[in-house]
């Protein structure tokens, strides 16, 4: 096989991805409007992730974020089950 042609094939789910993705975005934008997307911290988890954020709804910013406040809170539950 000749080296162009496998690397069409390794590219080719990449991009037929990326366009229905960009072809999604688009029937969302022109049925919704503009998007606001961000940063949300979903608890149960403790993980980020981004999505579309709701009129109103404040995004999840990192440098507010206390890590000694989530230790101390599951290290209390933790002892308490001793």
């Amino acid at each position: 096989m000749d080296a162009r042609l496998i690397a069409a094939l390794i590219l080719l789910p990449f991009a037929a991805a990326f366009i229905y993705a960009a072809i999604q975005e688009y029937m969302r934008y022109k049925s919704q409007g503009k998007a606001n997307y961000g940063l949300v911290y979903d608890e149960e988890t403790g993980t980020t992730h981004v999505t579309g954020l709701g009129e109103g709804q404040d995004e999840y910013n990192p440098d507010d974020f206390d890590p000694s406040d989530s230790n101390q809170s599951s290290t209390e539950s933790d002892e308490s089950k001793i």
